[in-house]
């Protein structure tokens, strides 16, 4: 099945989440909370409401990556970059140079396989690196010391936290994000089985609430790993500065997904795709035909989310209000990169947006893949 086709669903908001996190042990601190939960928070600490839009300042950060799936903003400048096929972590430094900090151990790349989405915490003992990939027979997350200084940073041995989600050559998911409470979030594909999303003991169509030791998160809705489920492929998560969390999914032959997610909800897949109003599972609040979006990367700047478009080559931004979307979702960087695969927040009124041309689905230029720097304003 092409890689263009996805999923269903949708959910609710996210002060349950908060109420839960209040009994739990305190967390080691997400660093910086825009590159680990795709949230930049507003430069005098408190929530924003108001649409911000894409501004015509963009700057090319690296060029020459190969199959990037995910960026992590460092502290300091710089951030690490996955390329899926070969299992590289990159380091882009302080300085704008490219260098390999490591490989990832057991990356089994095939399809749309192989190493994903990658989160930064700031351990007591030093920042640890989490990654989700591919390996011979599942999907896993794993977690490795981040070792040395800026320019310099190599990864260390990785401890496997969590195996047995189903692999296969799509629908893999794979994005992660440390959520405001400290927990970390992950989500999985159907791999192919669609069954096993309406399974509420699989771990495959699910975006999963660990800790940051892999265990299933306090306060989780059936006492497992599962946070949410019914998904056909989640590959973005963000949380928007009043809380409420998020995910783009891709739907499979009609309708690519916005959902605000709500702990036990059902998003309906694969008995339903896109708005169904059909009892028992919750409707998305945008969405969009599938040659529009294929949906991958989510970030929020306090009420706005962009939501990166792979098929649909376009940064889609939406504007939230009350918990659902205030007017239509307006597009940007239609057809100007190619495909885009993740975009994240930056505290300064920015986005960084990595496109996807060379992973064997798109038409790359001479310099793909590209980490670009776009800058945001209010829309007036």
């Amino acid at each position: 099945m092409s890689p263009d086709v996805r999923t269903t669903a949708i959910g609710c908001c996210i002060l349950a989440l908060l109420a839960v996190s209040g009994c739990a042990a305190p967390a080691p601190r997400p660093v910086p909370p825009s590159a680990t939960a795709s949230v930049a928070p507003s430069p005098s600490g408190t929530a924003e409401t108001g649409f911000w839009r894409v501004d015509d300042d963009i700057a090319t950060l690296a060029s020459g990556l190969r199959s990037p799936w995910s960026v992590v903003p460092l502290e300091g400048g710089g951030a690490l970059i996955s390329q899926r096929d070969d299992g590289v972590v990159l380091e882009l430094t302080p300085a704008g140079d490219l260098r390999t900090a490591g490989e990832v151990e057991g990356v089994v790349s095939g399809g749309e396989s192989g190493l994903h989405g990658l989160a930064l915490l700031d351990a007591p003992d030093g920042p640890l690196l989490y990654a989700y990939f591919g390996a011979a027979d599942d999907n896993r997350v794993v977690r490795m010391p981040l070792v040395g200084d800026p320019g310099a940073f190599r990864l260390g041995d990785a401890e496997v936290l969590l195996d047995g989600i189903p692999k296969a050559g799509n629908h893999d998911g794979g994005r992660l994000a440390f959520g405001p409470d400290g927990f970390l979030y992950v989500t999985t594909g159907d791999a192919g089985r669609r069954e096993t999303a309406q399974d509420r003991d699989a771990l495959g169509g699910k975006i999963l609430r660990l800790t940051p030791d892999g265990d299933a998160a306090p306060g989780n809705p059936w006492g497992t790993a599962v946070w949410s489920m019914g998904h056909r492929n989640v590959q973005g998560i963000a949380w928007t500065s009043d809380g409420t969390m998020w995910a783009s999914e891709f739907g499979q032959n009609t309708w690519d997904e916005l959902n605000r997610i709500e702990p036990g909800a059902n998003y309906g897949w694969p008995v339903v795709e896109g708005v169904a109003g059909q009892a028992g599972y919750a409707d998305p609040v945008a969405q969009w035909p599938t040659s529009e979006a294929s949906p991958s990367g989510l970030a929020a700047v306090g009420g706005t989310l962009f939501l990166a478009g792979l098929r649909g080559e376009r940064l889609w931004q939406v504007d939230t209000a009350d918990g659902g979307v205030a007017g239509e979702p307006a597009a940007a960087l239609t057809g100007e990169f190619g495909r885009l695969r993740d975009v994240v927040a930056l505290p300064d009124r920015s986005l960084w947006v990595l496109t996807n041309n060379t992973d064997g689905r798109g038409d790359p230029g001479p310099q793909d893949d590209l980490l670009l720097r776009v800058r945001l304003g209010p829309a007036s």
